[in-house]
Formats: C-alpha cells, sequence, structure tokens
C-alpha cells in the first residue's frame, strides 16, 4: 500500500427495511487497512475529520447520508466540534466516556445546532439517564459482547426514552432477526456489509508552511498575510477548498479567489482545521518538489498576464484568479488527480472551471501561454501575445517577479 495515500473505513448503517441511512468512518492506517490499529484515540479521530473534510470532502464520501464519528471526552470538549457541519456529521461518544455537567452541556449544545449524538458500544446505567432524556439520539449496543439476556433486559429499561436501538456487530441473519424482534431500528455489521476502504492520493503540505499559517491564525489573521500562505503550496490551497465546500455544502456563490475561500470558511474554522491537520500528521513534505516549484512560478506569472490582458486587467480579481488558475493546473501532474476530478469537487466559478478543464475564455488563454512559455514554444507564443496586444517585454518582466517570488517563498 502506498504511504502517500489518505485511508478512511465506512460502513453502512441500515433501518429494518435494510435501507443504508448514515455510515459510520472509522479510522484505517496503512499497517492495518481492514481494522482499526489505534494507538492515539484522538490523533485517529483527528485523522478521520481531516480525511472526511479536506481530504475527501463529504460529498465523495457520504453523498446524502450522514455520517458518525467516534470521539472521546477531550475532543468532544474541544472546539474541533466547531469545524464539523452537523447536519451531515453526527459523533458517537467512546464507550469510556464519563459523564460531567461540563460534558452534558456540550452535548446539549452540540444538539441544539442539529447534530446526531449516539452511545458506542453502550450498557445501560443510571449515570447516563441525563443523556438518554432527549440529548442522545442513538444507542448503539455490541450484540457479540453482551448475553442476549442482558441486551433484553437493557432494551426494557431504555424503551421510555426518546431513543433509537442500534445494533452493531450483527454478523447473521438470525442475530438481525433477534434484535429486530428486540425493538432495534438500526443495524451494523458484517451481515450487511464489512468496512469499505475508500483511498485517495494524499496532498501532502509543509509542516513548516502549517505552523507558520496556525501563528498568523491565532494572531491578528490579517487576511493578506494568510492568503500568501496559502499561495505557497498547491496542496493546501486545494484542501482550502475542499474544506470550504465540505463545512459550507449549498454555497450558491461560486468561489473565485483563495481569498474568497478563506472569506467564506472565516479564521476561527480554519484555525480550528489546521489545529487538527497538524495533530494529525503523521508525516510531511516539504515545498521542494521541482512540480511545487513550477506550479508556483507559474501561478505567480499568470498573476502578472491577467494585469496585462486587455480583458482581465479591468477586472479587479482577475489576478487572483489567475493564481488560482495556475496553481490548480499543476495538481495533475503533481499528485496524479485527473483534472475533471479535480474540478467537479470543487465549488469553483464557471471562468476558473472552463480555463482549467478547456482553456476557456481569457483566464484559459494565459494558461495556455504560460504552458507554451513553459515547453520553450515561443514562435507560437509571441503569435498568442500579438494576437491579444501583450507586448512581449512585459511578459519578460512577468516571467522575471514570478522567478523572483518564488525564491523569496522558499
Amino acid at each position: 500500500m502506498d504511504l502517500e495515500t489518505n485511508l478512511i473505513g465506512r460502513q453502512p448503517i441500515l433501518n429494518r427495511n435494510e435501507e443504508i441511512v448514515a455510515y459510520e468512518l472509522l479510522f484505517r492506517s496503512h499497517s492495518s487497512l481492514s481494522w482499526a490499529k489505534i494507538n492515539n484515540a484522538r490523533q485517529a479521530t483527528s485523522t478521520v475529520i481531516i480525511n472526511t473534510l479536506s481530504n475527501f470532502g463529504i460529498q465523495d464520501i457520504l453523498g446524502s447520508y450522514r455520517g458518525f464519528i467516534n470521539v472521546d471526552a477531550d475532543m468532544l470538549l474541544s472546539d474541533s466540534m466547531e469545524l464539523l457541519p452537523k447536519e451531515f456529521i453526527g459523533v458517537e461518544l467512546l464507550e469510556n466516556t464519563i459523564v460531567t455537567p461540563e460534558l452534558v452541556e456540550q452535548c446539549r449544545r452540540l444538539k441544539m445546532q442539529g447534530c446526531q449524538l449516539a452511545l458506542d458500544d453502550h450498557e445501560y446505567s443510571m449515570e447516563h439517564e441525563v443523556l438518554y432524556a432527549g440529548i442522545v439520539d442513538i444507542i448503539k449496543f455490541d450484540v457479540i459482547q453482551t448475553p442476549l439476556e442482558k441486551l433484553a433486559a437493557m432494551v426494557e429499561k431504555l424503551k421510555p426514552y426518546p431513543l433509537k436501538l442500534l445494533a452493531e456487530k450483527v454478523d447473521t441473519r438470525a442475530a438481525y432477526l433477534t434484535c429486530r424482534r428486540m425493538g432495534f431500528e438500526l443495524f451494523q455489521g458484517y451481515f450487511f456489509a464489512r468496512p469499505s476502504l475508500m483511498k485517495k492520493k494524499r496532498l501532502e503540505e509543509s509542516a513548516g508552511v502549517m505552523f507558520e499559517l496556525l501563528k498568523h491564525l491565532s494572531g491578528d489573521c490579517d487576511l493578506t498575510q494568510i492568503e500568501e500562505i496559502f499561495k505557497k503550496s498547491p496542496a493546501l490551497t486545494y484542501k482550502l477548498l475542499l474544506l470550504v465546500n465540505s463545512v459550507s455544502l449549498g454555497l450558491r456563490e461560486k468561489i473565485r479567489t483563495v481569498r474568497h475561500a478563506i472569506s467564506i470558511i472565516g479564521c476561527n474554522q480554519l484555525k480550528r482545521w489546521v489545529q487538527l491537520a497538524i495533530f494529525a500528521a503523521d508525516d510531511s513534505q516539504g515545498i521542494d518538489n521541482p512540480i511545487v516549484d513550477m506550479a508556483a512560478v507559474r501561478a505567480a506569472f499568470m498573476e502578472g498576464l491577467a494585469a496585462l490582458h486587455p480583458e482581465l486587467r479591468e477586472q479587479h480579481s482577475s489576478p487572483d484568479q489567475a493564481f488560482m488558475v495556475g496553481i490548480l493546473s499543476l495538481l495533475k501532474d503533481l499528485y496524479d488527480i485527473q483534472m475533471d476530478e479535480i474540478v467537479s469537487g470543487l465549488n469553483l466559478s464557471d471562468e476558473i472551471r472552463g480555463a482549467l478543464l478547456n482553456r476557456e475564455g481569457a483566464l484559459g488563454m494565459i494558461l495556455n501561454l504560460a504552458e507554451m512559455i513553459e515547453r520553450m514554444e515561443l514562435d507560437e507564443a509571441v503569435t498568442l501575445l500579438e494576437k491579444v496586444g501583450i507586448p512581449l517585454l512585459s511578459v519578460f518582466n512577468c516571467q522575471k517577479n514570478a522567478y523572483s517570488w518564488r525564491k523569496g517563498m522558499a
């Protein structure tokens, strides 16, 4: 298994009609692809959240269904919960979670925000009654570990509460039918489906870039400085766009620039994401990859060209849009991801989509021009420049400035 691949497990949760109604999202490591080898619970949860929001994207993993993520008490009480889109992500409290006033209050708050809550691998206890009474939505019972008589007694005690009971580790039809007769409404286990393993090429960013980003987010949150940090990393820019899509599903306004994406997500949410990403990281990669270098130069070059193009120079945001096109245009080469896959997962403006997919419009024209110059197809480049009325000397200045900018950010 390629260590540069992101992994996440996904097991369906079904109703009494054996229809999928949700998924449990599971941590997977390269050393154990079919089960969870977890040495650090918080790191495992952080990895699942980061993979869901900004490595895969919620729509790719869940479609129209809700996903549930296991959390311990520390994670539940952390700011990381604010990052989750509550209408799509629910949380399962681990079986060793101790009920405290702070935990109950946080559960109430999450519930009011639309989050569904579950108690995982549960056993009935008086200590949890405050959660049974209108806070928790689902109780999950391990039907392999819990004796049938004990299970039936606990189910009976929970009948007065507004809860759904979920039988997990249902491995046979007999177990499924027995649980149905007891009153279980939801089911999960190998009888229905084993957890599937989802894979996606890992997009690494320099740890130094992430810590630099966190430093600025923890300060005065200067958007210009934060935007510059994102410009250092094609991977980071792509993840930002996936993150915006995940936490702002249904957003009508198309993303136009990196700054626009940052303003949509907001500094607080961005800081939470960076903190989780740093915690989840198990390795890092610098920005000295030659293709990363090429992407940075191309983006800065296109930014300069946009200010020269007769159509684009009249539009205030065109240089920033051109920079984004330049960054995204080399992700295919850098991470072996097809461009239509990149574009389909992002809520990009029509101008940026057209430029990336078909070299359409003025942005597509300057992307085409940048590629010609990189391939040293200078005669073709000069012909194109004359057609749109951009002086050759000005293009050379743009290229010089792009190399200077790249050198200065290393």
